[in-house]
């Protein structure tokens, strides 16, 4: 498998980028431009030669090159400041036994020795190096002269590569990026032909060759082809409708796959999706498809059938290497949080050791994504408590959510302390806003490691610091209410008239106000969001916003 990946000056990468995997299960996260899709990019054109369901090497443009990249040459060229076109390099390192593909033509030289691999490069030709310094010699280029490149595919044995020599194959399952050959997707047609056995194919290849000579004997096309034999006036050769018998003209090009008799590419992205992934993970050869790389599997599928095509990959993903981008955090929980590998800057960050992966992945629900990209976050427990902490924080700032400034406010139910763990590993500014229910002591001993002594530069826990009591009892059993909680502070930081005008009510004891808004909760603080009226809020809230 692809034990590490080097990339220099392919598309967002600008320099030099390295990428250590697993053998396993690998999700690739992060905000948008941070390489995602960069990285299954360049693995799939290494081990393929396919870029976007073509092969490079008709298709080179500058827009493969970073555009900073490309830029900085540019303006270097110009200014007369000698300097040498940019290039493309895509390495793979393998930690299985590949002898055909062992050597030491690599640029990575702390590895020691020999080892096995497989490398792209786009750059300048050389036979066309004195054509290209008449180029620059004339002066005031305005794009790479990417006419003068070429494509070299090899080996770290040193030996020139084809997809076929290649004994490493990847499918490259992509729902936003339709890809399609003749009407069927290119990529299903690969990973058919990648499951099928040399006698199958060519049980194939035979009757598909039986079908296009029958066309040409076909009665019909025989008349059609005397008709347009006799048009032509100024030629004697025989015109006439045929199909290609060449050897670029094959089964797998031509056939199309088919669900429930509907052509592949007329089903749903999302069951394509679907029916690609489990193709890939049904092909039990060895030499197949032993890479997969995924592109944001959320895309087009619902909640359901996500949740059951994430079951099959981690239940039979075997010896294959799994590579995938995601923005979701059910995808991530799913498979597990020790397998993340957030990209910022070109830098990564792991999860390896965190604790509570195991917690995530069977309550798989929680939004940990949305705190491990964001840039801020308050914490609270649930509904109502967000909606009074958005309201309070635009009435701090100029009515601007706290979206708008990079801060998320994240529910978390009572799983504080593993988000705090997330927290923790990414030195990620956090604020906790919880009820001390009427205990102090107890909240400062869950929260020991981030408060007092312990605490962290990064984590702050905003609570209330006195304990209120009354003589308001609930139920049959006369349960004390606790006044310890958002709503009686609420009540506390401002009058009963003004909250019963927020609510449309006309209680005249506290008492009364606490035990309806006990009930209603998410209803009073919607009010409160809504209202034109503001309000003054407890000071631990006021500490969470500023």
């Amino acid at each position: 498998m692809i034990e590490k990946i080097k990339i220099e000056n392919f598309k967002c990468i600008n320099g030099s980028f390295i990428l250590d995997l697993k053998s396993g299960i690998n999700i690739l996260v992060g905000n948008n431009e941070a390489g995602k899709s960069t990285i299954l990019e360049a693995i799939h054109l290494a081990l393929s030669g396919i870029f976007r369901g073509k092969s490079i090497r008709g298709n080179l443009t500058q827009y493969l090159f970073n555009y900073n990249v490309v830029n900085q040459y540019i303006e270097d060229v110009n200014n007369g400041i000698p300097t040498e076109p940019p290039y493309i390099l895509i390495e793979l390192y393998m930690n299985g036994s590949f002898p055909i593909l062992e050597g030491d033509k690599f640029s990575e030289k702390n590895t020691a020795g020999k080892t096995s691999g497989i490398a792209l490069k786009i750059a300048l030709d050389e036979k066309y190096r004195e054509d290209y310094e008449a180029l620059i010699t004339a002066g005031d280029i305005a794009s790479l002269p990417i006419e003068y490149y070429d494509v070299e595919w090899y080996s770290f044995a040193r030996k020139a590569l084809t997809s076929r020599s290649i004994p490493i194959k990847s499918s490259f399952i992509d729902v936003g990026f339709s890809k399609f050959q003749n009407g069927s997707d290119i990529y299903i047609s690969r990973i058919v032909q990648n499951i099928l056995d040399p006698d199958e194919k060519t049980k194939v290849a035979q009757a598909y060759r039986k079908i296009k000579e029958t066309f040409s004997k076909d009665p019909s096309i025989t008349n059609i082809n005397s008709k347009i034999t006799n048009i032509s006036k100024l030629s004697n050769k025989e015109i006439e409708l045929t199909v290609d018998l060449g050897s670029r003209s094959t089964w797998d090009g031509s056939l199309i796959t088919q669900l429930d008799k509907i052509p592949f590419d007329f089903i749903g992205k999302g069951e394509q999706a679907i029916v690609k992934t489990d193709l890939a993970l049904s092909n039990k050869k060895a030499e197949s498809s032993s890479v997969i790389l995924i592109e944001e599997p959320e895309c087009h599928i619902s909640h359901t059938r996500l949740n059951q095509l994430l079951k099959n990959i981690k239940d039979n993903y075997d010896d294959k290497q799994i590579i995938i981008s995601t923005h979701s955090s059910l995808v991530s929980n799913k498979l597990g949080l020790d397998n993340l590998i957030l990209l910022n800057q070109q830098k990564t960050i792991r999860f390896d050791a965190l604790e509570s992966k195991d917690f995530f992945e069977k309550v798989s629900g929680y939004d940990t994504l949305r705190l491990i990209l964001c840039k801020k976050a308050i914490l609270v427990e649930g509904d109502s408590d967000e909606l009074v902490l958005q309201r309070a924080y635009m009435d701090n700032h100029n009515g601007k959510l706290p979206i708008e400034d990079g801060v998320e406010i994240i529910s978390v139910g009572t799983s504080f302390l593993r988000f705090l763990e997330i927290a923790k590993h990414l030195d990620l500014p956090v604020k906790v806003v919880t009820d001390n229910d009427g205990s102090i002591q107890a909240l400062e001993k869950k929260y020991s490691d981030y408060i007092g002594k312990n605490k962290k530069n990064n984590i702050e826990i905003c609570y209330d610091k006195n304990e209120y009591t009354g003589a308001l009892t609930l139920g049959k059993d006369k349960k004390p209410f606790n006044y310890n909680t958002l709503e009686p502070l609420l009540l506390k930081a401002n009058s009963l008239e003004t909250l019963n005008s927020i609510f449309g009510t006309d209680y005249s004891k506290d008492d009364e106000l606490h035990k309806f808004m006990k009930s209603h909760k998410t209803d009073c603080a919607l009010k409160i969001f809504s209202s034109n009226n503001k309000i003054d809020y407890p000071k631990y809230i006021m500490e969470a916003i500023l």
